[in-house]
């Protein structure tokens, strides 16, 4: 356990920083999620509609130091060509 302030002070910060990020990460899934389910039902309109959704969230993951940048344009890359073979 922590004894000094600024260490306590560290604990509380980073339990708070853990928790924004992890409504981020999961906002973030969740709104891949919804692309991956459209695709797997071969609804290419409704997969187009989500993935639009879902590039500002990938992108302000990046922005907000959740995901590498590399990471989520593989991301998009990988949904797009899924979504492009649909048709």
């Amino acid at each position: 356990m922590a004894h000094s302030l600024s260490a306590k002070k560290r604990i509380r910060q980073s339990l708070k920083k853990a928790e924004v990020n992890q409504a981020n990460t999961s906002r973030m899934r969740t709104s891949v999620k919804k692309v991956e389910v459209a695709i797997a039902n071969n609804n290419k309109e409704e997969a187009q509609n989500a993935f639009q959704a879902a590039q500002p969230e990938i992108h302000r993951s990046v922005n907000k130091g959740i995901l590498h940048r590399n990471t989520a344009a593989r991301k998009l890359s990988r949904l797009s060509a899924r979504i492009k073979a649909l048709a």
